[in-house]
């Protein structure tokens, strides 16, 4: 029997004149002008519009809010479009098992199928989905992947080591993809605390000169710590000279002194979608990755774009998913804003300002609403802050009132002062405009709820509050 595999499946040369990488994307793409990168992204989009009418999870999403074929003829007609979110695609997995019907791979027979892979999201906001991958769209995200590194100062002969985990997720695995097929660098998939031991981590890094980190900077900030409880010193022992993560809200200036003075720069995407965006070497922005993503920010309640600085969610059209799981509108409920102004690089890429927090990790009190990721932003206005936090959501039957508790890691000797509580709280209080309460532990003290050693994204939310239909 005679099947595709896995680069047959796909042209491969031209992916490459698609999503170009190195200078052929800062040099060439992005300075093109904003009109020319329409037209490339109206010709991919009208690719993906043709594929996903063929999958019944969008005939029924489509035909459901009116649209027939032959409606939306381009991006011009992209708002006729109704949005989805992981709540359609878990109804998809739930209807349809075991892999629900959003992804079209069953249109092929399996002799003539291209290689599929297949990952899961990481359940951060509930039960993991699945995610299919072609090759195609695993080689795109790969190469976007190395693109962002390349831009941020990824440079041929770096070592890099890397704290994505290489479970179910995709994360681990893309970014070894994206290491192995598209830059001249050697790569450590060390994974989280829990695959590689965080003080095994750093004797790795010291021994094989690690100088470039990878991850979410939540534990590339803990193993700092576990550096210096060894006797190294991060920057003379450990010549680690760029963090290249997600930083979020997090303070970059507490996180490069905590590695020597390395450079931090900041990245961002989902599973779904994967890279949407990026900050260049200016630092001023995320350059939003315009030819493989169209990216929308839109009001949550309304689901109309929002202009200017105002937050809102971002919604993602992955343009390079044209066969297997078409990606159209798809609401990440990850917050951000546009960034005005010219790039000081000659890019004309759009940019927004980097994730502000999500959409549906938000808890609202008296009135206000309170989200978990932009609470470390405020936390590290204090000194004492050790790094990690996580929030506790609670009710009060009898009232009904709900409060929010933060937990809060402190440096030595902090942990039972009750003084600097109160003014951990007085300062939550006064910057997010609601009363929170703090409780203070030592440093590690917050390992158990956020499973930071174990998971990619840390654990910032434990809604402890009744659900619906309970008491």
């Amino acid at each position: 029997m005679s099947f595709p595999h896995y680069y047959e499946s796909f042209d491969y040369a031209q992916m490459l004149r698609d999503f170009p990488v190195g200078d052929d994307f800062t040099e060439r793409y992005a300075r093109l002008s904003a009109d020319e990168i329409r037209a490339r992204q109206d010709a991919l989009f009208r690719r993906c519009v043709a594929r996903a009418w063929e999958i019944p999870f969008y005939q029924r999403l489509w035909r459901g809010a009116g649209i027939e074929p032959g409606d939306v003829r381009g991006l011009d007609d992209l708002g006729r479009l109704p949005i989805f979110g992981k709540s359609e695609l878990m109804k998809s997995l739930a209807e349809h098992p075991p892999y629900g019907d959003y992804h079209g791979w069953d249109k092929w027979t399996p002799e003539h199928r291209p290689v599929t892979v297949i990952h899961t999201t990481s359940g951060t906001t509930g039960r993991p989905q699945v995610v299919l991958f072609s090759p195609k769209s695993r080689e795109v995200q790969a190469l976007l992947v190395a693109r962002i590194w390349r831009m941020q100062g990824l440079r041929p002969g770096d070592v890099v080591h890397s704290v994505y985990g290489h479970g179910m997720i995709n994360g681990g695995h893309f970014v070894r993809e994206a290491a192995l097929h598209y830059t001249n660098c050697l790569f450590l998939s060390a994974g989280t605390g829990k695959e590689t031991r965080s003080v095994t981590q750093v004797e790795l890094m010291r021994d094989l000169r690690v100088t470039v980190l990878v991850g979410f900077v939540d534990y590339i900030r803990q193993l700092a710590e576990t550096a210096r409880e060894m006797g190294l010193e991060p920057g003379r022992d450990l010549p680690v000279r760029a963090i290249l993560g997600h930083v979020g809200r997090e303070s970059r200036a507490a996180l490069s002194r905590a590695w020597g003075g390395a450079q931090v720069s900041d990245w961002y995407g989902v599973a779904d979608t994967g890279p949407i965006a990026a900050e260049g070497p200016d630092q001023d922005g995320m350059y939003v990755m315009e030819d493989a993503q169209y990216l929308e920010i839109v009001d949550e309640g309304s689901g109309r774009p929002v202009a200017g600085d105002t937050p809102g969610d971002m919604v993602v059209t992955s343009l390079y998913r044209d066969d297997v799981y078409p990606l159209i509108r798809f609401n990440t409920h990850d917050m951000s804003a546009w960034k005005d102004g010219r790039s000081a690089l000659g890019y004309n890429l759009r940019r927004v300002v980097g994730v502000l927090g999500r959409s549906d990790n938000m808890v609202k009190l008296r009135g206000i609403n309170v989200y978990p990721l932009a609470l470390a932003a405020i936390l590290n206005d204090r000194p004492e802050f050790a790094g990690e936090y996580v929030c506790r959501a609670t009710r009060d039957l009898p009232t009904g009132r709900d409060d929010l508790t933060v937990i809060v890691e402190t440096r030595p000797a902090f942990e039972r002062n009750d003084a600097l509580a109160k003014a951990f709280a007085d300062l939550l209080t006064r910057r997010v405009g609601v009363e929170l309460k703090v409780e203070l532990v030592a440093a590690g003290g917050t390992a158990p709820l956020t499973q930071i050693e174990s998971r990619q994204k840390p654990i910032r939310l434990i809604d402890e509050r009744p659900k619906a239909g309970g008491r």
